[in-house]
Parts: structure tokens; C-alpha cells; sequence
């Protein structure tokens, strides 16, 4: 059987917004000025989603290994209680996958390419892949849960990979 082949699309507020949003400076909605007109401050970039079950927002880094090309598609996951934020910190592009909330359908994958400026959160139940550094080991900043409860559900994904 021949392999599901993703071909990454540009990766957008508006094309992402099923999923989730774009963290950017080019996305935001509102730009405020503070601190005397030293600062601009892009607003509220992100419906970050952390409460649940007494959940409390962490902020972490993740360190990312780069994945070679094209790229095997072989584990999805989703927190069901949560967003997941992740923003990249190495100046580098680096490859988002996902699919819809609900049932895990691998027809509905989707791949894109996010630009060194962009950052992603994934709505709460968003089915997606870890971290996919491309060329270079690359750190995220990540905002997500922390408490009890099950948020990380996994699921294996056969025959698919992103070519780009």
C-alpha cells in the first residue's frame, strides 16, 4: 500500500484556526503601546485553555530533536483537559501536524510549515503530533497543564508521512 503523503501548507491563522491559534506578531488582533511607547504589545494571541480539574498553567522548554525527511507519521496525541502552547526560541521553521477534535480520522491529517516567528496553540481535544524540529536541535517554550486527571491520550498512525 502506498504511503499517505502530507504536502505542508504555509502555516496560517486562518488555515490553522480549526485547530487552534497562531502566536505571532503578524496574527495579533489588537496592538497596544505601553511602557511609555517603549514596548508594543501584541494581545491576546492565544485562548489558552489550562483549569480543568483544578489544572495550573506551566511554562516549560522543550528541547527537539530534528526528524529526518520526509517525515513518518506514527503517533498523534491530543489533552483532552487543555491547550497546548508552543512557541519556537532557535529561529528556526519547524513542521506542525493535526487533525480535528473528536475521533481520530488519519483522512483529515493536515501538515504545515510554521516560519521561525510562529508560534501554535492547540485547542483543547486537538488531535496533533510532538514537537517536529526540521534541520537543527530546536527549543520550544510550552504553556500547558499541569494537575490531576488523564490529558494525554495517544493514538499510532500507520502509512502516512509529510514530504516537503
Amino acid at each position: 500500500m502506498n504511503p499517505r503523503v502530507l504536502k505542508p501548507e504555509p502555516l496560517t491563522a486562518a488555515a490553522f484556526a480549526p485547530y487552534g491559534d497562531v502566536i505571532s506578531c503578524n496574527a495579533a488582533k489588537e496592538q497596544r503601546s505601553i511602557n511609555y511607547g517603549n514596548t508594543a504589545r501584541f494581545h491576546d494571541l492565544a485562548r489558552l485553555d489550562l483549569t480543568a480539574e483544578a489544572g495550573r498553567a506551566t511554562v516549560s522548554i522543550f528541547r527537539s530533536t530534528p526528524v529526518p525527511r520526509p517525515i513518518d507519521i506514527k503517533i498523534m496525541e491530543r489533552h483532552p483537559l487543555s491547550s497546548q502552547a508552543f512557541y519556537p526560541l532557535s529561529g528556526r521553521p519547524y513542521m506542525v501536524v493535526v487533525t480535528p477534535k473528536g475521533d481520530f480520522s488519519p483522512g483529515k491529517l493536515k501538515a504545515f510549515l510554521a516560519g521561525p516567528d510562529q508560534g501554535v496553540n492547540y485547542h483543547a481535544g486537538t488531535w496533533h503530533h510532538y514537537s517536529l524540529a526540521l534541520d537543527a536541535v530546536s527549543d520550544f517554550l510550552v504553556i500547558d497543564r499541569d494537575g490531576p486527571g488523564e490529558n494525554c491520550d495517544e493514538i499510532a498512525v500507520e502509512n502516512t508521512r509529510v514530504d516537503y
